[in-house]
């Protein structure tokens, strides 16, 4: 375990506040550049004819405040653009047909940019909803002033959150399913044991017009892991995000639920704790990839170099595209992320500050256009990159928001702030069984 407070020598190089601020306004301008006007929808990645990502589009309305707050976007113009998002959300096609945009209250994974209608038959997403419904309610509790757009803002947003028929999603059983598809029904999975889907329980037990029973989130953490790793005592799940995405909007230090005061601990010094262990993986490099070391580690789902296998200097590599990366139990190709790293930087600044320093030495991107690639593989040579090794070719919607909104949690603790005035986000923590900290408060 390596917690000690970095010395003179170590701070050397390091980003400067005015890095952060850039690496923020940077990563923020793909909300601006990737979006269409007409209609507000956000590409879910850079490449020609990606469509939009709801997800995306949810982390789009919940940075919205950070470039306000940066003076990026002026707050008129920003609830202008937030209005018009809101009010086209509203009136796509809910239905079960399968061309409609959404049904139940809940949109499908991925929009047509263009019509916002379903394309690639893909499913109808609950967690994907859920950043979109949290992203609303951000923008419904930031745009609090009494003007014609601002009002309607929280019209728009409060309904498109209240439509979501939780319990129909639930598909008769008392845990969340991951969704629905026309052609064949629920998916057969559900959202169980540790991961990103914490924050749908929440916003789930906080709807004031289909909540979910209060028995749900007790089914989702009966299968939690407590574990022990590199001497650490955590909540597990492999994949970085998982430890990272609900913490974009709530504030989990110091308010624990049944779980966590059995242990002990809360969410906050969970993810610490999660942060700690990738490190730690990284300078074991127990499968020896090139780079891994102190200052290069970051592991969870992300676009890879692909599906293949090579000989790397006498050894057989397998090789992933996109897939849920995670450690110390892998799946591991050598593939590096960048901004789940970043993102971690409220939980343990003092070993995700050198590694960003790191990073920037490296040609990754930290001050161009829409900041840190996605992903890199040192170990996968690459002829036409200017590295010599893989580096993902596209920016994606759903990676920037975690580096804008974590960035300012840590900064000023904004987004948190914002969300401890939204009532259905404390109802939902209340009734998950949450108490302590700031929640006396109100």
């Amino acid at each position: 375990m390596r917690e000690m407070p970095p010395t003179e020598a170590d701070l050397q190089g390091l980003p400067t506040d005015d890095d952060w601020r850039r690496l923020q306004f940077t990563t923020l301008l793909y909300y601006l550049h990737e979006t269409n006007p007409d209609n507000g929808l956000v590409r879910d990645k850079t490449a020609p004819d990606a469509p939009a990502s709801i997800a995306a589009i949810g982390m789009a309305l919940a940075a919205t405040p950070v470039g306000v707050e940066r003076g990026i976007i002026i707050r008129e113009f920003a609830a202008k653009i937030t209005r018009r998002v809101l009010r086209y959300l509203m009136e796509l096609p809910q239905g079960p047909e399968p061309d409609a945009s959404g049904y139940k209250g809940f949109f499908y994974h991925f929009l047509d940019i263009e019509t916002g209608r379903r394309v690639w038959q893909c499913e109808l997403s609950t967690i994907d909803s859920a950043f979109l419904f949290a992203g609303a309610l951000t923008v419904a509790a930031y745009f609090d002033r009494d003007t014609p757009d601002e009002s309607e803002i929280r019209r728009q947003a409060t309904a498109l959150y209240e439509r979501a028929d939780w319990n129909w999603a639930c598909d008769g059983g008392p845990t969340l399913t991951h969704g629905w598809r026309p052609e064949h029904g629920f998916i057969p999975h559900r959202w169980r044991g540790y991961d990103e889907g914490l924050l749908l329980y929440l916003l789930g037990l906080g709807s004031p017009t289909h909540a979910l029973p209060s028995e749900s989130y007790a089914a989702y953490t009966e299968t939690y892991q407590w574990t022990k790793i590199y001497g650490r005592e955590l909540l597990y799940s492999g994949p970085l995000f998982t430890h990272q995405l609900s913490h974009m909007w709530v504030d989990f230090r110091g308010i624990r639920d049944e779980f966590m005061r059995q242990h002990d601990s809360d969410y906050f010094e969970n993810s610490r704790h999660a942060t700690f262990v990738q490190q730690e993986y990284a300078i074991r490099n127990p499968m020896n990839f090139v780079g891994y070391g102190e200052r290069c580690w970051g592991f969870t789902a992300s676009d890879g170099p692909g599906w293949v296998t090579r000989e790397v200097d006498g050894v057989k590599r397998e090789f992933f595209d996109y897939i849920a990366r995670g450690a110390p139990f892998g799946p591991d190709d050598g593939t590096v992320s960048p901004w789940v790293v970043i993102a971690s930087l409220p939980f343990a600044p003092e070993i995700v500050i050198p590694t960003a320093g790191n990073f920037a030495t490296m040609s990754l991107g930290m001050t161009r256009l829409y900041g840190f690639v996605p992903s890199f593989n040192r170990t996968f040579a690459a002829e036409d990159s200017p590295t010599g090794w893989w580096i993902s070719p596209y920016h994606f919607g759903i990676d920037q928001g975690p580096v804008v909104l974590m960035v300012e949690n840590y900064r000023t603790g904004l987004i948190w702030n914002i969300m401890r005035r939204c009532p259905r986000v404390v109802s939902g923590l209340r009734r998950a069984g949450f108490s302590g900290g700031w929640l006396e408060q109100h």
